[in-house]
């Protein structure tokens, strides 16, 4: 598994604690902070599985 994907997943948790956090202290700015946590989380983890995929790829190529 691509280092990626783990801190993605990372990201994509902090932004959702930071978001609901936001919403229970009604702070739109922590809200829209975490939703963009959440964001680059996915980004960084549709990054990760692209690299697994290509690595599988290569190791299937090579067998």
């Amino acid at each position: 598994m691509d280092k990626d994907r783990i801190k993605g997943a990372a990201k994509d948790a902090a932004g959702k604690v930071k978001e609901t956090t936001g919403k229970v202290l009604n702070n739109p700015q922590m809200q829209a902070e975490g939703m963009a946590k959440q964001a680059e989380g996915k980004m960084q983890n549709a990054a990760g599985k692209m690299k697994d995929a290509a690595r599988d790829a290569i190791r299937k190529q090579q067998s």
